[in-house]
């Protein structure tokens, strides 16, 4: 059993290193997103700078990349990619969006709200343009804007998964001065 568990690895790493050489580097990706697996994230990351380096106009490129670092919590690269992506797709509301959740975590309340204010323009019932934006309030104390920004969330989607939650942080925010 030993032996033929032995050949079959050597088997696979003798066609895993044919398929290598005979790879060529893409200067882009598809459309859709990458398919992560844990521990790819910085090969993936490697991948998507290749590509941005021959592509700067990437948009899903950028897209990912930023995606990447919002996900490994480097929220300032993530803002850099999300950026360059808004350069491309101004009216992207679901970029803004995380922008501005990149900018929160990154000590830049005032403008994740500018964000999250720029998506709300462009669409109105953005669930979580508001609600991110009622938290990004609370976080600054401004209870009465919080309350209303999470209220209009719920409004648009009394079904979120964590709405009970965010109930209850309104009630507790009522009570706040």
């Amino acid at each position: 059993m030993k032996k033929i568990v032995a050949i079959l690895l050597l088997a696979f790493v003798v066609f895993a290193c044919k398929q290598k050489e005979g790879a060529k580097p893409q200067a882009s990706l598809p459309d859709g997103p990458i398919q992560s697996l844990p521990g790819k994230t910085l090969e993936e990351e490697k991948l998507l700078r290749d590509v941005l380096s021959k592509d700067p106009k990437n948009l899903n490129a950028w897209l990912q990349l930023g995606n990447i670092m919002m996900d490994s919590a480097r929220f300032n690269e993530a803002v850099d990619a999300y950026a360059k992506a808004l350069e491309l797709d101004p009216k992207n509301v679901d970029v803004r969006v995380d922008m501005g959740t990149c900018l929160r975590n990154s000590g830049k309340p005032d403008l994740a709200i500018k964000e999250y204010k720029k998506a709300i323009e462009i669409n109105p019932n953005h669930v979580y343009a508001h609600i991110n934006m009622g938290v990004v309030l609370s976080d600054k104390k401004e209870y009465k804007a919080a309350v209303s920004e999470l209220e209009k969330g719920l409004s648009l989607n009394p079904n979120l998964p964590n709405a009970q939650a965010i109930r209850q942080e309104i009630e507790r925010m009522k009570t706040l001065k």
